[in-house]
């Protein structure tokens, strides 16, 4: 395992960072986790040298954070760090700042959580943690004892991720942004992973296959791409590679879903470095990057924090099946496996009630998007 500096702290991060929010499930909901199988990935994730570990209030209906408590058993817990966040949304006075954090303690069952986020800012969320102090607030439990070090992550444009950074330039001790080949100059970006290294915080990187876009077996088209390069690697290591290869970046999440996924990632962690890449690789990864945006109709990375949605359309279903559809020029299938899905969890379903609209860090259209979806696929039968 490669390891690195975490901005200012006396502490090196493991490259690989290990995200909760995509374990492995048993049914449809993403609150039945697989247990078993989840807790022996965390394990050789951490028994590999994986010493950063990642959750939050929402990941798998809120599940997540009680599942990372059973893992961290039998002698994990010391061999590793934990960060969780702040869901801010939720919080209407000072007092729910202490419930919430007090809540999380006990989930993960701990005195202490490592690395404490304030989640998912945007506009509307930052000008509510201004009239909190939510700094002075993040003091006073830091002094108590209940939490390391202080960060946010953030979803919105760049402009407001420099006051974000500048408003408490003193006291921040990291963030966490979406960053991959593909989002370089969206949302904070490459702009902002600089902006913020110079300050001396630690970047943690989320997102760094694009909710899987970029770790699947790549389209005809990226795969031409690839194949031109000396050294042959796999779709994902090229997207790991490119960002482990960026000196600014102290930790990537890789959100893994498989024992195999965690195995190929702490594999590519170790095989990985500083300025790693020549000139060529980099070349070859901005042409595949510039191939996927224009193959790629929908900038959903499959987060899912549009669901549950209400009227129980299932989003981010429908967002891979259209935009996999289009990337692999294969309607026929995801059309099949469209159709496949229960009526009410399919595009057509959706009712413009806007619930998911303010939920979605990608601020996309999500309503106008799904009617495009519905457009695009042809219903043949109900499958109730």
């Amino acid at each position: 395992m490669e390891y690195r500096k975490f901005g200012n702290l006396d502490w090196e991060v493991s490259s690989l960072g290990f995200g909760a929010m995509r374990l492995p499930t048993d049914g449809d909901e993403s609150s039945d986790i697989a247990e078993e199988e989840a807790i022996e990935m965390i394990r050789y994730a951490i028994d590999n040298g994986v010493n950063y570990v990642d959750t939050a209030w929402p990941y798998h209906g809120e599940e997540s954070e009680k599942l990372v408590a059973k893992a961290l058993k039998d002698g994990y817990r010391e061999k590793t760090r934990v960060a969780t966040k702040l869901p801010i949304w939720l919080v209407d006075d000072k007092e729910d700042l202490d419930k919430y954090l007090n809540k999380q303690l006990e989930k993960l069952e701990v005195d202490k959580i490592d690395f404490y986020l304030i989640h998912a800012l945007s506009k509307d969320r930052w000008q509510k943690c201004k009239d909190l102090e939510i700094m002075d607030w993040l003091k006073k439990v830091q002094k108590e004892g209940k939490i390391g070090y202080k960060g946010f992550s953030f979803h919105d444009d760049y402009d407001l991720f420099e006051d974000i950074v500048d408003y408490y330039e003193d006291d921040w001790d990291f963030c966490q942004i979406q960053y991959n080949y593909l989002d370089t100059e969206y949302q904070a970006g490459q702009k902002g992973l600089k902006y913020a290294a110079d300050k001396g915080l630690a970047v943690v990187v989320m997102e760094p296959l694009r909710g899987g876009t970029l770790a699947k077996e790549p389209p005809k088209e990226i795969k031409k791409i690839w194949d031109k390069a000396d050294k042959k690697r796999s779709a994902p290591d090229w997207a790991l590679q490119w960002l482990w290869n960026q000196e600014e970046v102290s930790v990537v999440l890789s959100g893994m879903s498989t024992l195999e996924q965690v195995k190929e990632n702490v594999e590519s962690a170790s095989n990985s470095g500083i300025n790693s890449l020549d000139k060529s690789e980099k070349d070859l990864i901005e042409k595949a990057a510039d191939k996927f945006r224009e193959m790629q109709p929908v900038n959903c990375t499959g987060c899912g924090y549009c669901v549950p949605c209400p009227n129980d359309v299932h989003i981010p279903m429908n967002f891979s099946l259209y935009n996999e559809a289009h990337l692999y020029d294969d309607y026929e299938e995801k059309n099949n496996t469209y159709n496949r899905l229960k009526a009410k969890m399919r595009a057509e379903n959706c009712i413009a009630c806007g619930e998911c609209l303010d939920k979605c860090p990608q601020n996309l259209s999500i309503i106008d998007l799904l009617e495009d979806v519905a457009d695009y696929f042809e219903v043949k039968e109900d499958n109730e």
